[in-house]
């Protein structure tokens, strides 16, 4: 792998920057596979596993399986990560943050990685606003956000001035911003081709866009963790110096174990692959301490047309685990948030662009429900649902949307599942069963 001359001058005199050692990280470099593990959905895993050291969850896998033909991974028992991202962990433990009940935002979240890992992170009455300004990939985010089992998740899909409208709301704010994509290189030979100093310029004043905008929806004494996957100090050290100086943001250092090779920089950190075990990364932590709202901000509440309260329907309880809970019916979907944040739905309904929120439960047809995909994979599925267990190879028939053979037992909606894991929706007729797995999730390769 041949790194443009222009680009590793550029890393000269940086903190653990050693061209000899990068240069040879990138020339013999053996591909580094992670994945997450999702604390709500444990399931035995049948590949070797060896722990990510900074991250309760992650483990490095070798050789990386197929995940494809995995049906853990399709019913959210892990998400596939890069390791050194993985140090967001660490930084939210030792903000503090981690047992309060706190509104989080994950500004630029697609495809999901560290909004489910924050997710995991959070209390169980905390919100959490996953966003993302790009539509096209905002499909994405949610399917992942399903996937994870969340109830607690707004997918919005805005940019991220629009967020100036919650002033002062925010207690995390994870910021992986949009960069130049250096850190990636090992994994994405084009993105070499693409670097350029203007693209590291152009990157750095986007950059500075959004953190502006996002620092106004943190609260005073709230966190923000800014991080890039580019080696280039303009997307890194320049942008938290200028940011500290110009906003009286205050870093907040962390303890990381010496062994783990991440090296300390200015305002912040720095993961080299001739170190760590993973990619390029850069992150830090900034502490808001004073409002740059001039008034105390005050929220007023319109319930929105829209939305009404499902209080008309027979009883959801053998579907799903309703305490705590409020059903609502947007349009002809049913869903069910938490009770205590039907305020602050409210609020992002008028304030933002939301997507999806809560769990999609389904759609009242004729009395009858007919459950959305959602619901089967939500960690609030009624124990009262039926499920149809399956082995492998008829899991693998279902996630491709084929027929399955198997001796259904009931009629009815019942849940696909491998290993007591929840797939998706089957309806059981006589004689046969209708495969209700999602047509774009479907897995469309015949074998590996």
């Amino acid at each position: 792998m041949l790194l443009p001359s222009s680009f590793l001058e550029s890393l000269d005199g940086l903190p653990g920057y050693d061209r000899a050692l990068f240069e040879a990280a990138h020339a013999h470099a053996d591909p580094i596979t992670s994945i997450r593990i999702n604390p709500s959905k444990p399931v035995d895993l049948s590949f070797s596993l060896e722990r990510v050291p900074w991250t309760l969850f992650g483990s490095y896998v070798n050789p990386r399986p197929s995940f494809t033909f995995d049906p853990n991974f399709h019913g959210g028992a892990y998400y596939v990560q890069e390791a050194s991202s993985m140090l967001l962990e660490q930084a939210f433990i030792q903000s503090g943050l981690q047992n309060q009940s706190i509104r989080a935002l994950d500004l630029c979240a697609a495809p999901g990685g560290k909004a489910t890992h924050l997710h995991s992170l959070l209390a169980p009455e905390s919100l959490l606003v996953a966003n993302e300004v790009i539509r096209a990939r905002t499909g994405l985010l949610r399917d992942n956000i399903v996937k994870w089992g969340a109830e607690n998740v707004v997918v919005t899909q805005n940019d991220p001035g629009q967020f100036e409208r919650l002033p002062d709301y925010f207690d995390w704010i994870t910021l992986d911003a949009p960069c130049s994509g250096s850190g990636m290189f090992r994994k994405d030979h084009e993105a070499i081709t693409a670097w350029t100093p203007a693209q590291v310029n152009h990157c750095a004043l986007r950059q500075q866009r959004i953190l502006q905008s996002a620092w106004k929806a943190l609260k005073p004494g709230g966190i923000l963790f800014y991080a890039t996957c580019s080696y280039s100090a303009a997307e890194n050290e320049a942008i938290a110096d200028w940011f500290i100086k110009e906003y009286e943001a205050v870093f907040q250092p962390i303890q990381l174990d010496s062994s783990w090779g991440v090296v300390e920089t200015k305002n912040g950190y720095r993961c080299w692959p001739h170190f760590v075990k993973g990619e390029g990364f850069f992150f830090t932590c900034l502490k808001k301490i004073h409002s740059d709202v001039a008034v105390n901000p005050s929220y007023r509440f319109e319930k929105s047309k829209q939305i009404k309260k499902a209080t008309l329907y027979p009883s959801l309880n053998g579907w799903v685990e309703l305490a705590g809970m409020e059903v609502m019916e947007i349009g002809e979907e049913l869903m069910a948030l938490p009770k205590m944040y039907q305020a602050d739905w409210q609020l992002i309904q008028q304030a933002l662009n939301p997507l999806y929120a809560g769990i999609r439960l389904g759609k009242w047809m004729r009395d009858k429900l007919v459950p959305d995909h959602a619901l089967a994979l939500s960690n609030r599925l009624s124990s009262a649902v039926a499920k149809l267990p399956l082995d492998k190879q008829q899991a693998i028939a279902y996630l491709q949307r084929k027929e399955i053979n198997a001796d259904f037992g009931t009629k009815g909606w019942v849940v696909a599942a491998y290993q007591g894991l929840s797939l998706g929706w089957l309806n059981v007729l006589s004689g046969r069963a209708n495969n209700y797995y999602p047509k774009g999730l479907r897995i469309l390769k015949d074998h590996l």
